[in-house]
């Protein structure tokens, strides 16, 4: 009787014995595969050869993007750098807000970027960034646990880009003094590509920035 064995139960065969292809070395040389090159038959140990140098091209290609984005995160952190130092060298309380998104758009090269603070000290009340806004902006902005990055829908605190032509995308950074405290400010981020601040975007470095400008704008507080 003649029992057909299924490739499975080839496969779990040869596993178990792999002793098998020493045994039947004539076997094993004469054995063709398709190629994935060309449709064409090659030898066993040929095919393997080529299995082998798909497995290294994919590990180079995937050693190039590791490379590629170690190079953006170094240029990144450069950036940032560079940034925080012109917060520290801001020559007073004053000037710093303007040099903080100043930097935002020329560091980082933002299209457009502005600030609001609310609850500021009476030398600072009327400032451009300690314009009034409404109760909805500051509630959305204590709503904010992590830095929102998506489209622009007609959000309200969107408007505080004065002429800054159409928005497409928007990031929007709460600013508070601890993690679980209200946001006293929100830093507004807008640019008119749509996939600048797209939804899907990691948020770890605009939480970064948020962060740094919260501690460097605290002492304007009241």
């Amino acid at each position: 009787m003649t029992v057909e064995l299924d490739s499975a139960a080839v496969a779990g065969y040869l596993a178990n014995h792999p002793q098998f292809f020493e045994e039947h070395a004539q076997l094993f040389a004469g054995l063709r595969l398709p190629s994935a090159l060309g449709g064409r038959t090659v030898s066993l140990q040929d095919r393997q050869v080529e299995v082998l140098r798909e497995k290294v091209k994919a590990l180079e290609l995937r050693q190039a993007s590791l490379y590629r984005v170690g190079e953006e995160n170094d240029a990144l952190n450069e950036r940032f750098q560079d940034w925080t130092c012109s917060l520290l060298t801001a020559r007073n309380d004053v000037d710093l807000p303007h040099v903080l998104v100043d930097g935002l758009k020329t560091v980082f090269h933002v299209p457009h970027a502005t600030l609001r603070l609310w609850n500021v000290a009476e030398p600072y009340s009327h400032t451009w960034y300690a314009e009034d806004v409404s109760p909805d902006t500051r509630i959305f902005a204590s709503s904010l646990h992590v830095p929102f990055c998506g489209p622009n829908n007609d959000f309200e605190a969107v408007r505080l880009l004065d002429d800054a032509g159409p928005i497409e995308s928007v990031a929007l950074l709460p600013l508070r003094a601890t993690a679980d405290s209200e946001a006293f400010g929100l830093l507004v981020l807008g640019s008119p590509d749509r996939q600048r601040f797209s939804a899907d975007m990691a948020t770890d470095f605009l939480a970064r920035i948020a962060r740094t400008s919260a501690a460097a704008l605290s002492p304007l507080l009241a």
